[in-house]
């Protein structure tokens, strides 16, 4: 049981990580591939020291790695299955998209009277 702790634990520091948009754009940015901070900052187009901030707490859970390069600081996401989780994520949205318009498109059919 104490381990099945541990990996709800795991899942919610994961997922706090991931949750901000910020830190979702820069991911989105490293997709590509690897990239240095001043790239990074050029893409997500937000201040220096909020693009380090994120970086930062990303860096931290294990979703990026970094190398120094001279002066330039390069990030990777160090497992790229993370695309696959953003990517259900997308899944899931768009399906709670479709339903809503869905349940909008029989309100307007009904007058806004009938029961869904």
């Amino acid at each position: 049981m104490e381990e099945a702790i541990d990996l709800l634990e795991e899942r919610a520091e994961l997922l706090k990580a991931l949750a901000h948009p910020s830190r979702l754009a820069i991911l989105e940015t490293l997709k590509e591939g690897e990239r240095c901070v001043c790239e990074i900052i050029d893409r997500v187009v937000l201040e220096q020291s909020n693009t380090s901030q994120h970086l930062n707490v990303l860096k931290k859970s294990g979703i990026l790695g970094s190398r120094k390069e001279g002066a330039r600081v390069i990030y990777w996401v160090t497992n790229p299955e993370i695309y696959k989780l953003l990517d259900i994520l997308d899944a899931v949205i768009m399906d709670k998209a479709e339903k809503s318009s869905r349940l909008l498109v029989q309100s307007r059919s009904t007058g806004g009277t009938g029961s869904v």
